[in-house]
């Protein structure tokens, strides 16, 4: 581990920038003298647009411009967003209806926009937009995930935008006939807004001939595509920059209306324009997260060996084909589909719904947390129904350390894994021989206490490559470019230490650069739990050129061969010759002999492979029969993240995925009416968790070093809400078990539990 990494609980350095006010975020550095946008948005989910006249709002006081759909199209504008589809099981396309950067004939959700006000100042703006003449002619809100209803798109006129499946469905169906014995489970997975700290925002100027966008994303190259494409016009016109992020988690992944049309208006003004969302605008414009329901199934042999897997899935799109929409609950759900457990007989079929909704996402995780939510549920019941302990039952069907590598049913190599003494460790740092005292506590008060356990394993995506450049300043400082983007990880702390691991050079002198499209030639973001790993290779791949060439220069300074000079961590050395320079020292003396060419370093590397993060999750929750109130009471994660590069921000990780596992489990909850109207569109009907909702949440390591990448690693960033949907759900199916609840689905709001109990008989049947 010392070469690549020393393991090290260094503090983040960007921390004192953030709390003391001195962040660069995108609303704080917009150019003097921007324009501001004003966004004026549907006001019903579904209807067709009679009339739109912006004549008046044209003239009214500070007003610039006024974009509509038309002034787009006139303008040569590419109108229709980017969106992936996946393949039906009849080898057809998934549904493809346009989605336009603003709406035309027809408005399909809450929120869309319609029109794009510009003046000197917000409020003007904001005034401006009341002078739009918006007519249509109200049809019925299209809210279910069944087939039919009134059609929103006519790619899809019974609103499936695709049925799609994976694996042997008949070699499944007759395993499920010959089982000893078979377990069915329908599970809800309820729709979260992501509520990032920093809502959206964006600004656009023009740099000569060139458009600067910039845009608190997470990643600046599918933005700058995006936009050349939009704006038809070369690639080298477009510069995008992300600046201080505050919070993407996947919603600020992928294209939206906005920056297009505010591209489209500084090069139309040839001024700099402005636009930030408010929350209120983020809770109906955001993409929202998970909303999808399943029915999962398990046939066992006679000793409890599992041995095929059935899901079927219906899973809400919202209006329109968002980015990733359509591949989030196929093909990355599928990545994970069997988990930790060796069986190869399986069938995973999923329908995709239009709904007169905001579309769905990436939100961390994406797909994978919903495989493992339902495949652990699913399992808990299994051990309840089977009579066996939910450990044990898990333990039973692991996937053996002497199976790795091992390919899953549905096509991924799994490199290495420990399960059962990753579950060892989790069953001791929880507690497990104190829980029935706690229990029986807890009852003598007339509260109900439950555990639940997930075992999770999680696929990193996103494109295995990356580069890097390291360039040695006249001032003796270094920096590195990047091409991933910090949203609040910490990679300024990461990458600044690993590359000083690596070269000796003080970790203070290093400056990271990230989310610049013109400083660096390629990247691939965020996202994924990718980052560390994949920059990390490359800056690994960006050492050894700067060995390579540093060892060559060294070898006239020094008299000696380049084959012969060793480093030791902080020095150049060889046999025969005094001198024993530093990077830094090279450096110099390469400046001073103008070799300029020694002081820019630069490299492109792949991952041979994937990393697979996995690990046990345990939580207590303490019910209040009462009132409903349900309390996290106790947090136990045990996680295999291979080798750390920095213990204290995987933990950092690890903490906020689970908080966010914790919302959505017990506080979160999208309210939409039957006409489409969102009811939860403010925090004080969308309840975030708050200090009080978390406990302090235990972690410790059990490493097994992964083998797809020479440090070892594994992906971090999204495994603590992999892990967390499942186990406080199990838990408050446990402790709800006794009073007769079999059916308990997320989230466990007191009204919610309240009723289930209500409705349930008093004891266990």
């Amino acid at each position: 581990m010392d070469k690549f990494g020393k393991s090290q609980s260094t503090v983040r350095v960007e921390d004192v920038r953030f709390l003391t006010g001195a962040g660069r975020y995108v609303d704080d550095i917009a150019p003097e003298g921007a324009l501001h946008a004003f966004v004026l948005r549907s006001p019903v989910a579904h209807g067709t647009i009679t009339e739109l006249d912006v004549s008046e709002a044209k003239q009214a006081v500070g007003v610039h411009l006024v974009l509509t759909y038309d002034d787009l199209e006139a303008a040569g504008m590419n109108t229709g967003m980017v969106a992936t589809t996946v393949e039906n099981r009849d080898k057809t396309k998934g549904a493809a209806p346009k989605r336009p950067i603003l709406a035309t004939g027809k408005l399909r959700y809450v929120g869309e926009p319609i029109a794009v006000i510009f003046a000197d100042k917000y409020e003007q703006a904001r005034d401006a937009a009341e002078l739009i003449v918006l007519d249509y002619d109200e049809l019925p809100a299209k809210m279910d995930l069944t087939p039919g209803g009134e059609t929103l798109h006519a790619e899809a006129p019974d609103n499936r935008a695709f049925d799609w499946g994976m694996g042997d469905e008949a070699a499944t169906q007759a395993a499920f006939d010959a089982a000893a014995k078979t377990v069915s489970l329908e599970i809800g997975d309820n729709r979260i807004i992501v509520n990032s700290m920093e809502p959206r925002g964006c600004y656009a100027e023009m740099e000569g001939d060139r458009i600067h966008v910039a845009i608190n994303a997470q990643g600046v190259w599918a933005h700058k595509d995006q936009l050349a494409d939009a704006l038809q016009v070369d690639a080298e016109q477009i510069r995008v920059t992300n600046p201080d992020v505050g919070g993407g988690f996947g919603m600020k992944a992928m294209g939206y209306p906005e920056p297009f049309v505010l591209a489209h208006a500084t090069r139309t003004l040839n001024r700099p324009v402005r636009w930030m969302s408010d929350r209120g605008e983020a809770m109906m414009s955001d993409n929202g997260g998970r909303d999808l329901v399943s029915v999962a199934e398990l046939a066992f042999d006679a000793d409890h060996k599992i041995t095929a897997y059935r899901v079927r899935t219906r899973c809400n799109l919202g209006a329109y084909n968002s980015q990733f929409g359509q591949p989030i609950q196929t093909q990355l759900f599928s990545r994970v589909l069997m988990g930790v457990y060796d069986v190869q007989t399986t069938w995973l079929q999923v329908e995709g719904y239009f709904t007169n909704t905001t579309q769905v996402d990436a939100y961390r995780g994406a797909g994978r947390p919903e495989a493992i939510y339902v495949l652990e549920r699913v399992m808990d019941r299994a051990a309840r129904e089977l009579g066996v302990d939910p450990w044990d039952l898990r333990r039973r069907n692991f996937i053996k350390p002497g199976q790795f590598p091992y390919k899953t049913a549905t096509g991924e190599t799994y490199d290495v894994g420990d399960f059962n003494k990753v579950l060892d460790r989790a069953v001791l740092e929880a507690d497990d021989a104190g829980f029935a005292v706690r229990k029986a506590a807890d009852a003598e008060r007339g509260l109900l206490r439950g555990r639940g356990t997930c075992y999770y394993i999680e696929s990193i995506l996103g494109d295995p490559s990356e580069g890097a450049k390291v360039t040695f300043n006249e001032d003796g400082t270094v920096s590195i470019y990047v091409g991933t983007q910090s949203n609040g990880q910490g990679h300024e702390t990461v990458y600044a230490k690993f590359l000083s691991d690596q070269t000796g050079i003080p970790h203070d002198l290093i400056t990271v650069i990230q989310g610049d499209s013109d400083l660096i030639k390629k990247g691939g973001g965020t996202g994924g739990s990718r980052s560390v790993t994949t920059q990390n290779n490359a800056t690994l791949a960006t050492v050894d050129v700067i060995m390579s060439s540093f060892k060559d220069f060294l070898a006239g300074e020094m008299g000696v061969d380049a084959a012969d000079i060793s480093f030791d961590d902080e020095r150049f050395r060889a046999e025969g010759s005094n001198l024993t320079p530093t990077m830094l020292e090279v450096a110099a003396l390469a400046r001073g002999v103008e070799r300029d060419d020694l002081l820019t370093h630069e490299a492109r590397a792949s991952l041979p492979a994937r990393s697979f993060p996995n690990g046990a999750h345990v939580a207590e929750v303490v019910i209040d029969p009462d009132t409903g109130v349900t309390t996290v009471d106790s947090y136990t994660v045990v996680d295999d993240f291979g080798n750390l590069i920095n213990p204290m921000l995987a933990e950092g990780q690890v903490h906020g995925g689970v908080a966010q596992g914790i919302g959505q489990a017990i506080t979160e909850h999208v309210v939409y009416d039957e006409d489409g109207q969102l009811l939860s569109a403010s925090f004080m009907d969308y309840a975030m968790p708050r200090a009080y909702d978390v406990p302090w949440i235990s972690f410790t390591s059990e490493p097994v070093p992964s083998t797809a990448n020479i440090m070892g690693m594994k992906g971090c960033g999204e495994a603590g809400t992999v892990g967390a949907l499942a186990a406080v759900s199990n838990a408050v199916q446990d402790a709800l078990w006794e009073r007769g609840v079999r059916q308990a689905d997320m989230p466990f709001t007191p009204m919610k539990v309240w009723e289930m109990l209500q409705d349930a008989p008093i004891a266990a049947e």
